[in-house]
């Protein structure tokens, strides 16, 4: 795979959650087969077909000024923040089955090489120390998959329960009391790996090389992430 990277202007700047997604959609028609890892301040990003209202504590996110946005694939609510390092996979390949199979086992090895105790779950997430670590989605287009997924470094675990509401339902189903029961982060895992070097390792372990997007490239990645800003897409997962 191709590791795709910023411009150095465009590195240093903390941008939207919503441009990552729109570089993934730009990736999968421009750049099949490629990967890339990013992190966002405070942020939640909710499933393509879920109520917002059901899934997040608005009234406390819009107070403390984290962020909520809507994607197009599926899957549950995700609090991000820079520590929680999130991870883009595009292929050509057509079947999202086969992508999440080879993305998922792959960062499974790559976490075991690196000293975690990782293992994939039926459910599309990798655990480590029997908690969860990592959740993905994944959707189709016509060129191929993009797969995308959270890696918990050094998350503020007190933040993502505030910001998310699972229903109680939800919560008991799984055999669980709160979200924070379910996941860890890879720190207090006895890791000595600072968050640099786990990138660094996850990029050498899925690439081969690298490409620095120019300035054209991003103005469209922009004009795709126009897209994801509609209140209309946000609140009910459609456009005007």
């Amino acid at each position: 795979m191709t590791c795709l990277e910023l411009p150095h202007e465009e590195k240093i700047k903390q941008h939207r959650l919503v441009f990552w997604l729109a570089l993934e959609e730009w990736a999968v028609e421009n750049a099949p087969d490629s990967f890339f890892l990013w992190n966002v301040e405070p942020t939640v990003i909710f499933g393509r077909n879920q109520d917002m209202e059901a899934e997040i504590n608005i009234p406390y996110c819009r107070e403390h000024g984290i962020r909520m946005y809507r994607r197009k694939s599926g899957g549950g609510a995700v609090y991000a923040d820079l520590g929680n390092l999130m991870i883009s996979y595009i292929t050509d390949c057509p079947d999202v089955n086969t992508a999440f199979e080879r993305y998922l086992s792959s960062l499974a090895d790559a976490l075991r090489g690196m000293g975690f105790d990782a293992v994939r779950t039926e459910n599309n997430d990798v655990l480590a120390g029997g908690r969860k670590v990592s959740g993905n989605a994944c959707y189709a287009t016509k060129t191929g998959c993009i797969v995308h997924g959270t890696l918990l470094y050094d998350t503020d675990f007190a933040e993502m329960e505030h910001a998310l509401t699972p229903s109680k339902e939800k919560l008991e189903s799984k055999g669980i009391k709160s979200v924070r029961q379910r996941v860890t982060n890879l720190k207090s895992l006895g890791t000595e790996l600072d968050f640099d070097e786990l990138k660094a390792k996850l990029i050498h372990y899925f690439c081969k090389d690298s490409e620095t997007l120019t300035i054209n490239q991003l103005e469209k990645v922009c004009e795709i992430e126009k897209t994801y800003l509609d209140e209309n897409f946000i609140k009910y997962g459609r456009r005007n």
